[in-house]
């Protein structure tokens, strides 16, 4: 397990009710495990400290950005084989597109909403998966039937040096 310390930038828990340590608690069990809110309150409250879903819930949309920026550096590096595809879900009541990408091994890579399934969406998730730190440069990708891969993927090798491996 990766130690972070969150404590030493811009005291991000400064005038907070609770200790940085019981906020970085809750908020990692929201996301490390599918505990609803409630789910945290009872196992809160089973430790003696008596908070509500709603706390939870704002300390989740405020901290889980910081801490994902933190962890980035520290995940291993994804192989090289990879798998993309997209499908159509809904989001707060609209359809999206879930662009994802994973290694062979079934590693995410990344993934990306969008409002369009075309070749610049496409573009901008690739974009997006390979200036993470933890990935490098694939040697294959294995797509479904989307015409908007082979455009996306042509369009970066034309524009870009890094996806000189096709």
């Amino acid at each position: 397990m990766v130690q972070i310390n969150m404590e030493n930038s811009s005291n991000i828990f400064k005038w907070k009710h609770f200790e940085s340590e019981i906020i970085l608690l809750t908020v990692r069990w929201y996301l490390q495990y599918r505990f609803s809110y409630r789910d945290l309150v009872e196992i809160m409250s089973e430790r003696g400290i008596s908070i509500s879903h709603t706390t939870i819930m704002r300390w989740v949309h405020e901290y889980s950005p910081e801490i994902a920026k933190r962890v980035r550096p520290h995940l291993k590096t994804v192989n090289d084989s990879w798998r993309c595809d997209e499908t159509y879900i809904k989001v707060k009541g609209h359809w999206t597109y879930l662009y994802r990408a994973v290694d062979s091994t079934g590693k995410t890579i990344d993934f990306m909403l969008s409002e369009k399934r075309d070749a610049k969406a496409a573009e901008l998730f690739f974009q997006k998966a390979l200036a993470l730190d933890h990935v490098q440069t694939p040697r294959v990708i294995t797509v479904d039937k989307n015409p908007s891969y082979p455009a996306a993927i042509e369009t970066l090798k034309k524009t870009k040096n890094y996806l000189k491996i096709f």
